[in-house]
């Protein structure tokens, strides 16, 4: 023992130690210094640690080995020796903590999605979530108010350019006062929580406000702002310029300006506009129980602020999207709609013509009401000036470009939007709309999963996923999906239109005649924007059975229900294509295809890429019935060329039956065989 000892002495081993301890332990300390700075992942501070104790055994043996050549320093090559051994095992420790799986992200977490719609890893310092305001009101009848500052304080920080701001409906499930706060801001890619209250009673109203860190938990500012609602007016600006400034925001003039400005300096029409957002959210989130009477009173409250204050721009402006969203939803499908919303964008622009809301209100009168995407894409482009930051103007942008055929593009902005937006269920699920129109199957899936997993109950998600995979030729899988679906509230009618459809797919026409046994007299095809007679469907399952007399029936009712809508429905696309397939399963052959040309005529591809490839596929399909083989060849051709991937793909031609009078011919065999690859990258994309 006594000769060990000595022999530690002579080679300074304990001098050794303690110069290697000291210098890793500065290097260490400065290492997860600038980790925290930079947001490096704590397996990667962690590794350094172990690298750093392995450099301790290492320096023990060389300096050892040196002691028994009598040798008390290190050469320089054995420095290089001992560099290389630890850059080794730093390499394989990061290698190895990089390369262990990561736990499941929770349902809105911030891992990367498979759908390409993560939130970015470095979280911008700049960046910002506000949580639902407290209503601290005795009256709970309240709420409206504290809803409504929430969304106008939201709405002044999208004006800044620089900052990155959370949308609302991915804020709104959380409390007003979490405990987890840095959890959230991680879900939501932000590195600041701003939370408040407001309290209102009477004619008197106390709003407080405070900014945190979230890393830190700590106080960046808080402020309380007591007011009567003759003088709130300004109070959300104020906010957002105290948050500009905390986060150290460069505003440009035109932000300033816009910030500081007000709505409106009338107290009554500000509160009825209040209280109309909170009906036109339940009816634009499909969270109202009777969407008509959603629309019905948000109207009236528009109506009543304009009365109150007729140069009110933003209730204007509000009251034309609302009207235009009852357009084109079929809620109130009347010309006086569309009519209604576009004077009252007219009338906002008038008033107020750099209104972002005022564009964004009349870039929707010309996307939904008259499907002129171009002059739509220029408001909307508009509106994106003054809201860089707000998902819904992306997201518009990306519904634009998708109608264009442009869907590269659309995917884009719509990944851009979920950053902004990451917990929303909407947009992965408008993602996997875009990936199945392009064929995209597997991304699709993804982006749908992503969606449910935000919210299992999603209806429409669990739809769409269904028939991405029926398309992609999964009909076993699709049925399981759908007979998932809770159709307890199902009031439109689409997920018995799927399982009807998918029934046909797989030649089961008993099966699709059983999800007619519940279903309204009108059925939504929400993918295309059409309401179909469930006569119109009876009459194809009973057709398909062999039963003609009673099939012949059918059609003969869906006729007279069709011909019994008013007149501008008649005339519309929609009417004049479910009555060729009328005319069909009658026998008129010409009337069919007289009726089916007209319709694809009425939205040609060229003005709309997507319903345009439904109404064309619903040509070809009434085509290859009545014999017009030649010419439904043609159309399926150019509808496999065309982002029409919920209409035709590889696998749909070889199973669907509605192309059974095609399928012996060599040309249509020819078509099977050149696209045959289409499903091994629909499946492995």
């Amino acid at each position: 023992m006594t000769d060990l000892l000595q022999r530690v002495r002579e080679r300074k081993l304990g001098q050794w130690a303690l110069a290697y301890a000291a210098g890793a332990w500065v290097a260490l300390q400065g290492l997860d210094m600038i980790g925290h700075q930079f947001d490096w992942p704590a397996g990667l501070l962690r590794g350094m640690t172990v690298v750093a104790g392995i450099g301790f055994f290492a320096t023990l043996v060389l300096a050892w080995y040196h002691g028994e050549r009598g040798e008390q320093k290190i050469s320089g090559t054995e420095l290089l020796i001992l560099s290389l051994l630890l850059a080794i095992g730093g390499g394989l420790l990061w290698r190895f903590t990089a390369s262990r799986p990561s736990p499941a992200p929770v349902a809105g977490s911030s891992a990367p999605s498979s759908a390409g719609a993560a939130i970015p890893v470095a979280i911008n310092s700049k960046s910002i979530a506000v949580l639902p305001f407290e209503n601290l009101s005795e009256d709970k009848a309240n709420a409206y108010f504290a809803s409504g500052m929430q969304d106008m304080i939201l709405t002044k920080l999208a004006d800044i350019g620089e900052l990155k701001v959370i949308s609302r409906t991915s804020t709104e499930k959380y409390k007003s006062h979490p405990d987890n706060l840095k959890d959230i801001a991680q879900q939501l890619g932000v590195a600041t929580i701003l939370e408040g209250s407001v309290q209102k009673s009477g004619n008197q109203v106390l709003i407080n406000v405070q900014l945190i860190d979230a890393n830190t938990d700590s106080h960046l500012w808080a402020e309380a702002y007591p007011r009567t609602l003759e003088n709130i007016f300004g109070v959300e600006g104020e906010v957002a310029q105290k948050v500009a400034d905390a986060l150290k925001a460069k505003l440009q003039p035109a932000e300033s300006a816009r910030i500081a400005s007000v709505p409106t300096r009338n107290h009554e029409a500000y509160d009825l506009l209040l209280k109309a957002e909170n009906f036109t959210r339940q009816f634009d989130q499909n969270t109202a129980k009777d969407p008509a009477e959603a629309v019905r009173k948000a109207a009236d409250l528009y109506t009543s602020a304009i009365a109150a204050d007729p140069d009110f721009a933003l209730a204007y402006a509000r009251l034309s999207f609302l009207k235009a969203r009852a357009y084109w939803t079929g809620t109130d499908h009347s010309p006086q709609a569309i009519n209604a919303a576009q004077v009252a964008a007219t009338q906002a622009l008038a008033l107020q013509p750099d209104l972002p809301e005022a564009h964004l209100a009349m870039g929707y009168i010309h996307y939904w009401g008259h499907r002129d995407y171009a002059a739509a894409l220029v408001e909307f482009s508009t509106a994106r000036a003054s809201l860089p930051n707000d998902p819904d103007v992306i997201a518009a942008i990306a519904f634009v470009h998708r109608r264009q055929g442009k869907l590269l593009q659309a995917i884009d902005e719509l990944k851009q939007a979920t950053v902004l937006n990451p917990r929303d269920t909407g947009l992965p699920r408008d993602l996997c709309d875009t990936f199945g129109y392009a064929r995209r199957y597997a991304e699709a899936e993804s982006a749908c999963n992503r969606s449910l997993a935000l919210a299992p109950d999603n209806i429409e998600a669990s739809r769409i996923r269904a028939t991405v995979l029926q398309m992609r030729g999964d009909l076993d899988g699709a049925s399981r999906a759908l007979a998932a679906i809770a159709t307890d509230y199902d009031p439109e009618g689409s997920v018995s239109l799927a399982r009807f459809d998918l029934a046909l797919a797989m030649r089961q026409p008993d099966t699709a005649l059983a999800t007619l046994a519940k279903a309204p007299a009108w059925l939504a095809d929400t993918e295309n924007n059409v309401l179909v007679p469930v006569t119109l469907l009876r009459g194809l399952a009973l057709a398909r059975k062999g039963e003609a007399r009673p099939a012949r029936a059918a059609f003969l009712a869906a006729q007279q229900a069709l011909q019994g809508l008013p007149h501008e429905s008649q005339a519309q696309a929609g009417t004049v294509g479910n009555l060729a397939t009328v005319y069909a399963g009658l026998g008129q052959t010409d009337a069919a295809l007289a009726a089916a040309r007209r319709a694809t005529e009425l939205l040609p591809m060229s003005q709309d890429m997507l319903d345009g490839t439904f109404y064309l596929a619903r040509l070809a399909k009434i085509e290859a019935q009545v014999g017009e083989t030649e010419s439904a060849l043609k159309h399926i051709e150019q509808l496999l060329a065309a982002p029409a991937g919920y209409e035709v793909s590889a696998a749909s031609l070889r199973t669907d039956p509605v192309w059974d009078p095609v399928r012996n011919d060599p040309r249509f065999q020819a078509l099977l065989v050149e696209h045959v690859n289409d499903d091994k990258a629909a499946t492995h994309e």
